[in-house]
Order: C-alpha cells, then structure tokens, then sequence
C-alpha cells in the first residue's frame, strides 16, 4: 500500500519534506499507531517530535487503532499553538476587526465582545522579530467551525466568527480575531475565552517565532496535548 502523508511546521523541517511518500508492505492493517511507529524507527532524529504528533485521516484526527485505507488522506499533526455566513476564514491578508465583528451581530442579541491576537515585540525578555504562520489548510477550516458550533450549543445560540492569518504577520500586526455575540453578556466572556482555548487545542496552526539570533516552531503550550479530548 503506497501512501503520502502531508507533514506540517517544525516537524516537516526535521523529516526534510512537507510531503513524504511509503509503501506499507506489512500484512498488519495500517494504523495511526503503527504509522508513527514506523516513521519513527526511519527517522530516530525526530522520534520526540513524532511521539507527540497526531495522525488525521480525511481532516479528522485519529485515535491509534483506526484502520488506514489506500484512498485516505494523511496528515501527521505536530502540536498546535466555523456556510451559511462564512464564520470562519483562514486568510494572508491583514485582518478587519469590523468584518469578523459584524458576521455576529444579531438583532436579538444584547452583548458582543471581539478578542484580538497581535505579535508582540517581547517574549519573556526575547525581542520578536515577526512571526509566521501555516496550517493544514482543510482541516484547520473544519476544526474552527467545530469550535463555533461547541459554542452556539454551549451557549444556547451563542454566535462565534473566527478569522486567522498565515504566512508573514509583523509587530502589531493581527494574526486572529475572535467574535462572538450572545443575548447577555456574562456568554460572551465565557465563550470567548472558550474559543481561544479550543483553537490552541485542536485548530493546526503553527507559528515560527523569528528572532535577531534565530527561531523557533511553536505549538500548544498548554499542558500535555490531546486533541481528542
């Protein structure tokens, strides 16, 4: 069985490709467990990165006993830092706080709140240059509007409108904007920090901090990493 598989951020850096190709020649079904077993005896180099990576298969993540077809799309996921109205966008282009702002707005709704993420020139004493964005583009799209419908249910109709950038984005510049609209206040702060949390969680977006000596991929920082949870 030949399969490629779409490899993301500083973990495609340390396989040396955003695309590798195998050809599974066992007769034990192919499993995300036994494909990270295998890509980690090829590549020792990378067997920490891989231990902490989640496969998706067709832009949903896997547990370790789903059976791997020919036809699948794979991704291996290394940790990660919502038709109708287009909720949610992934986009180059600098960000309007107004458009995602206005997408919530609802004539029944009392309160909305706007959560703006923007690169900030000092880390714990480390000056930021830039910082750079890239995702798996299909799932990432899928991930955040599973993360606004958590939240219109949660919430009791609670509305949710996520827009993140990639590639380049500067000092000040925006890389996401949350929005998110409720008939009473006390929702929109709750599901507002909900949404940015989640999207740390489960969304695979990456960001290369870029510094004056050199840079780094950045993940999830927020304890051990477990999509599916």
């Amino acid at each position: 069985m030949k399969l490629q598989l779409f490899v993301f951020a500083g973990l495609a850096e340390q396989l040396g490709s955003s695309l590798i190709s195998i050809d599974w020649e066992s007769d034990a079904a192919l499993t995300p467990a036994l494909l990270k077993q295998w890509l980690m005896d090829k590549h020792p180099e990378a067997a920490q990165s891989l231990a902490r990576a989640f496969v998706a298969v067709n832009h949903s993540y896997a547990p370790d006993d789903q059976l791997i077809d020919e036809q699948d799309e794979i991704a291996i996921i290394p940790p990660v830092s919502g038709g109708q109205l287009q909720l949610v966008e992934i986009t180059y282009d600098p960000i309007s706080i107004e458009t995602v702002t206005a997408k919530v707005l609802h004539p029944d709704h009392g309160a909305a709140l706007t959560f703006t993420g923007t690169t900030r020139e000092w880390t714990h004493g480390k000056k930021t240059c830039l910082l750079e964005y890239s995702a798996y583009e299909p799932m990432a799209l899928k991930t955040m509007k599973q993360i606004t419908a958590e939240i219109h249910e949660q919430w009791n109709g609670t509305l949710c409108a996520i827009t993140h950038r990639l590639g380049k984005v500067d000092i000040g510049e925006i890389s996401v904007v949350i929005a998110v609209s409720s008939p009473h206040r006390e929702a929109v702060y709750e599901a507002s920090r909900y949404a940015i949390e989640r999207l740390k969680q489960i969304v695979p977006i990456w960001k290369k901090e870029i510094w004056e000596d050199g840079s780094e991929w950045k993940g999830h920082q927020l304890g051990p990493w477990n999509p599916l949870v």
